[in-house]
């Protein structure tokens, strides 16, 4: 990485690690509260944990980084020589941890760039090595901001989901979206839009959606060059089926990442997640 642009992007980003290792991005863990614990994102609570925990209806939360936990990450990457900061967080309208990276960048010894990508999980992650790769060839920081908001415009990320339950549990789709699939008995397929989770389409069966999730990424992947990932919670043959069959029908495949979504995006999606990211380069 630039020894003058650092790349600063939050644990919802589900990056894989070599991949920070490599571009040298710094993470900052959201907190996931089980039985009133606090854990951090990433080291103190795992995916699997947190699908065991959804499953026997214990209370799970989240919550975003402390200001301060910023602010110590900006000061650690200003005495590592960085003159410059791009900070990328996950959507606004999902998180506070946006707002918490404002607040810290006010007070920050090197300029800060904070972008809301309006993305979350590799949606947010490839937005995170866009940034990276710029600031690598001595990009400068609005050069490494523009390339990360060039990527977010172009993505997409589509999602099913088992049940709407976790997601209207935690504030984060309409109690009246979530009752109305429960009362029809469908399979709900999901999408970002506007940095917001939206229902896209309800199928009757979770092997029709699934399906359906799959054309929606072939679609969106068209015949250009794209990086595409592969999300999933407690449903790793599901992923691995749907990323072989990705594999075969996406032309331009550059890139593809397969992972399990970390603990704050799973505690409101709940096991059984399927997600695909779509990102053209």
């Amino acid at each position: 990485m630039s020894p003058h642009v650092a790349i600063v992007t939050d644990s919802t980003a589900y990056l894989p690690p070599p991949a920070v290792e490599h571009h040298g991005i710094v993470t900052v863990p959201l907190t996931v509260v089980l039985d009133d614990q606090a854990l951090e994102e990433g080291t103190e609570i795992s995916a699997r944990s947190l699908a065991a925990a959804l499953q026997k209806r214990r209370p799970v939360t989240t919550s975003r980084p402390n200001p301060e936990v910023f602010a110590e990450t900006y000061r650690a990457c200003a005495a590592a020589g960085a003159t410059g900061i791009v900070s990328l967080h996950l959507s606004a309208e999902l998180s506070g941890t946006y707002d918490a990276a404002v607040l810290a960048a006010k007070d920050a010894p090197v300029p800060v760039r904070v972008v809301d990508t309006g993305m979350v999980a590799m949606a947010l992650g490839f937005c995170a090595l866009a940034a990276a790769e710029t600031a690598e060839c001595g990009g400068t920081l609005d050069e490494a901001v523009a390339a990360a908001e060039k990527r977010a415009a172009g993505t997409a990320a589509y999602f099913y989901v088992d049940t709407l339950d976790f997601l209207r549990r935690g504030g984060r789709i309409g109690a009246a979206q979530a009752l109305l699939g429960s009362a029809l008995a469908v399979k709900p397929l999901l999408q970002l839009d506007g940095g917001r989770i939206e229902m896209l389409e309800k199928v009757r069966t979770a092997s029709k959606a699934i399906a359906r999730l799959e054309e929606l990424a072939v679609e969106c992947a068209g015949a250009g060059s794209v990086d595409i990932a592969v999300h999933h919670l407690a449903a790793s043959e599901r992923a691995a089926a749907l990323a072989e069959r990705l594999r075969e029908r996406v032309p331009g495949l550059a890139e593809l990442h397969v992972s399990e979504v970390g603990a704050v995006i799973g505690a409101h999606t709940g096991p059984g997640l399927l997600g695909a990211v779509v990102s053209p380069h």
